[in-house]
């Protein structure tokens, strides 16, 4: 049973986290370079930072990999490298809420691996999402906004198999840290992004301080606060907290640039967040037999 001081604790750590997280739509669209720069440079830097803390607390940031790191690392990278390029084409608020339509493939994906039986509230909520998902794509769209609409729905499948092989990598092996998985994804990213961001990459000074707390704090430190919040919160408690960076994440754009998601997007953004707040709190009802 979880005392209520160390929830509270919890909950404020994943709430600064998110803080942190929803900060990246605002320094992606205000930045001058390249998407695949500004992941290389951003997850370099962050996985620095993370092995860094790690190494000074007396703990392993490079422990061997298994299997099930490898995906967990590989899904990871996707995520970041698909938000910053879905970002920089189409709107931050229809990026973020697309990648935050995880929980729709996470509804079926996670019955398949557990063996868990298909319940009727998880169809709800996946007719639920497409419903919403659909909004984002009503009215003109440009060929740039729709190429950023895609890269914002597969970023939510990516982000999908992150939080699932993250958990079995948790339940199957509760004894290896998986911040681990975290700065090998990082490293993946750099490694990925370099053969094309290094090319003609020489950010300015102002550049290079975006650049460095986007790495250091955006990631590194935030996920330093999610990784200590989540040992003391259940996974309902920080999946609502964390919905925090989608709600906050358009507002920053809006007030630093002006840009403004469409009433569709917004519409659709609400009840995506609304379906995830209601499917992660409702108790399970009946099971759906296939």
């Amino acid at each position: 049973m979880l005392r209520t001081a160390d929830t509270t604790r919890g909950a404020a750590w994943v709430a600064l986290a998110a803080l942190l997280w929803s900060s990246s739509g605002l320094f992606i669209k205000v930045l001058a370079l390249g998407a695949l720069q500004i992941a290389f440079a951003r997850s370099l830097v962050a996985a620095l930072t993370i092995a860094l803390v790690v190494k000074l607390r007396g703990g392993r940031p490079f422990p061997r990999p298994d299997g099930l790191a490898l995906a967990c690392a590989a899904s990871y990278a996707g995520v970041l490298i698909l938000f910053v390029a879905a970002t920089k084409l189409t709107t931050a608020a229809n990026a973020i809420f697309l990648q935050f339509s995880a929980p729709i493939y996470l509804v079926f994906l996670e019955p398949w691996v557990t063996g868990r039986a298909l319940q009727r509230r998880d169809v709800v909520a996946v007719g639920l999402c497409l419903s919403a998902m659909g909004l984002f794509f009503v009215g003109r769209l440009g060929a740039g906004t729709l190429v950023g609409n895609g890269l914002g729905v597969l970023s939510g499948l990516c982000l999908a198999l992150f939080s699932l092989t993250l958990k079995l990598q948790r339940d199957r092996r509760p004894e290896v840290d998986p911040i681990g998985a975290i700065i090998l994804g990082n490293l993946l990213v750099a490694v990925l992004c370099a053969p094309l961001a290094l090319r003609g990459f020489s950010p300015t000074l102002p550049q290079t301080g975006i650049l460095l707390y986007l790495g250091v704090f955006q990631i590194g430190l935030a996920y330093l606060l999610f990784n200590a919040g989540m040992r003391h919160l259940s996974a309902t408690a920080a999946v609502v907290t964390g919905t925090l960076e989608a709600m906050l994440n358009p507002i920053w754009v809006f007030l630093g640039i002006g840009e403004r998601p469409s009433a569709w997007a917004l519409l659709g953004g609400l009840l995506i967040l609304g379906t995830i707040a209601w499917y992660t709190l409702a108790p399970p009802r009946r099971t759906v037999r296939l």
